[in-house]
């Protein structure tokens, strides 16, 4: 009877069998898995899409979650690595003191995106972020300006507001038109008796002066003749009002002797004649061609010692024009005297009073509105005035005048500075308004300036 066998012989003896009919499993050839790689993309398309929240505050994992699995040993799924690992990404963004990521801003915007996001390293994520915060900071250049101009607009508004409330002048009433014009006609005149220094008045030659003028009721005559040293003086209608003819060269020569000290206008500067500067009357250069060159000193000579209109003309010109030039005249104190047309002025708009002539030959004679030299100049240049038919008739031949006359069909007259054998000085003007060409006006001048002649010589011994 065959031996029967154990149990455990038999399945030894089922291994060899089992064995003997099947190659060893480590030498079984297996075809390799295409579809690995196309498995992997869908499962991590797959993950990308899945929204995975992040953590709530004081919000702690069970035990049974795939961290604490993963930190046990325990084997996890592909899937749950990867959330797994998004969560402890998660984690370290908050333990760096991020205080919002770009999840946290956008959460829809980087669904797809996170994934990708984990394998950018950190630094680069910061410069991102610093660079986005940078972005939106950035205040664009033209709003910048239009704040700052709404806030300089707004400023000024109420810097006028409180100034409009605090200024008293704003309070004040104000003067009547009338009353202003007389007040300024007050500090003119003040101003003109300052220069003029008049301290006292001639009587006796006042009254020599009225009984002359009397004698003519037609004739409208203005004079006025002061002592420079002395102050002394004696004037008739001296504030009235008429019209100048060539004496408003004189205060156009002292504008070109003001602009020659300041450096505007050069002595030995050329000027053109141009056609519309000739005019008619005195003087010769009417008679040259247009576009002739004069030097500067020698047109301003022509214009007082010829009383060349063409050269005046030009003069008014080169100087700015006749707005300019009146302007400069109220600043010095003249208020009668305005340029109102170019010469020939043969209709009188001209205007001058003999206060304002003798107001400005004695700044000249101080010396307040030009320089010494050019003082010295202009007195020379009207010591060769032509016209000696006027005041230069009523002085002795040993005395010197610089002086301009003014010769138009309506006005007729002569202002300037006498001064006598002994030394002295004293300025005259004198003005008479006449019917057209009468010579008794000129007659009546020289009267005037034979009795002031006459006097000031008298009282000077």
């Amino acid at each position: 009877m065959p031996k029967k066998e154990q149990p455990s012989e038999r399945g030894a003896s089922r291994a060899r069998n089992a064995s003997e009919r099947q190659p060893p499993r480590q030498r079984r050839q297996t075809k390799p898995n295409t579809q690995q790689p196309q498995q992997k993309q869908q499962f991590n398309k797959k993950i990308a899409q899945e929204p995975i929240l992040p953590l709530q505050s004081r919000q702690r994992l069970s035990a049974e979650t795939p961290i604490n699995r993963m930190v046990n040993g325990l084997p996890l799924p592909r899937q749950t690595a990867v959330e797994t690992y998004k969560i402890l990404e998660w984690q370290r963004y908050r333990e760096r003191g991020r205080k919002q990521s770009a999840f946290e801003r956008n959460p829809q915007s980087d669904r797809g995106n996170i994934v990708n996001n984990l394998n950018v390293p950190s630094s680069t994520r910061q410069q991102r972020i610093r660079r986005a915060k940078q972005q939106k900071k950035a205040i664009s250049p033209l709003i910048y300006g239009a704040r700052i101009l709404i806030l300089g607009v707004g400023i000024g508004v109420i810097a006028g507001t409180l100034l409009s409330i605090f200024d008293p002048a704003s309070r004040m009433p104000k003067k009547n038109s009338q009353l202003e014009a007389t007040e300024l006609q007050k500090t003119s005149n003040s101003f003109a008796q300052q220069n003029l220094q008049m301290t006292s008045e001639i009587e006796p030659l006042k009254k020599q002066l009225q009984e002359l003028a009397a004698q003519h009721s037609d004739l409208t005559a203005a004079a006025i003749f002061v002592d420079v040293d002395t102050g002394a003086y004696t004037e008739l209608n001296s504030n009235l009002s008429l019209a100048a003819a060539s004496t408003i060269k004189v205060p156009i020569l002292i504008a070109f002797f003001q602009d020659v000290d300041a450096g505007k206008i050069r002595l030995d500067e050329m000027l053109k004649m141009e056609a519309e500067d000739i005019a008619q009357g005195s003087g010769e250069m009417q008679y040259q061609p247009p576009g002739k060159l004069y030097s500067a000193i020698e047109v301003a000579t022509l214009m007082i010692t010829n009383s060349d209109n063409t050269a005046t003309n030009m003069l008014i010109k080169r100087l700015g024009g006749a707005t300019i030039l009146n302007q400069r005249f109220k600043s010095w104190g003249l208020n009668k005297t305005a340029i109102r047309n170019l010469l020939p002025d043969l209709e009188g708009t001209n205007t001058t009073s003999v206060r304002d002539m003798g107001n400005l030959l004695a700044q000249i004679h101080q010396g307040k509105l030009i320089s010494l030299r050019s003082r010295d100049r202009i007195f020379e240049i009207m010591r060769r005035t032509v016209n000696k038919s006027l005041l230069p008739q009523g002085i002795d031949k040993s005395a010197t005048i610089a002086h301009k006359t003014g010769d138009i069909g309506t006005s007729i007259a002569d202002v300037g500075i006498i001064d006598l054998p002994n030394g002295k000085r004293y300025l005259a003007a004198a003005i008479v308004k006449r019917p057209h060409n009468d010579a008794r006006a000129e007659e009546l001048i020289r009267q005037f300036s034979q009795k002031a002649y006459q006097f000031f010589s008298q009282a000077s011994n």
